[in-house]
């Protein structure tokens, strides 16, 4: 990983990515940029995000990161891995798959670092977000807890 890597917001990635899925009904997100100050996420949607769902994604992602989930991977077969992942990002060659599972809310392949446990992270923090062509723009960063 890059000398900049974060694992600490690399598991806030997930934790958005699958709330952005049951709560919007969209994919994970497509691209990322992932850093230790502030991070993005873009997803493919139709619109841009109004006050009441920027305050309710905050609250939903808070909500996972006050678990206290443990954070978890294992290693499957890559037909196994075809049968319940989306694998379009998933470099070619490779005969097993990484899954990282975050407590019982998300469990997606993964080559990156990440916090044992979530009570690691922080607070979450959507800075900005933006929609243009489709694309919904999510910009956050953690902060201490209270």
């Amino acid at each position: 990983m890059g000398k900049n890597y974060a694992p600490h917001m690399h598991t806030t990635e997930h934790i958005l990515n699958g709330t952005m899925v049951v709560m919007l009904g969209c994919d994970r997100c497509f691209s990322a940029h992932i850093n230790s100050k502030k991070s993005k996420c873009d997803y493919h949607f139709d619109r841009d995000l109004t006050d009441d769902e920027v305050q309710e994604l905050e609250d939903r992602v808070n909500e996972q990161i006050f678990s206290d989930l443990q954070v978890t991977e294992e290693a499957i077969t890559l037909d196994q891995a075809h049968e319940r992942f989306n694998l379009t990002r998933l470099p070619e060659g490779v005969e097993s798959v990484r899954i990282v599972r975050v407590g019982e809310y998300d469990a997606c392949p993964c080559i990156g670092e990440h916090v044992k446990n979530t009570s690691e992270i922080g607070l979450f923090r959507l800075i900005s977000h933006s929609w243009e062509d489709g694309v919904l723009r999510v910009r956050f960063k953690l902060a201490a807890r209270d």
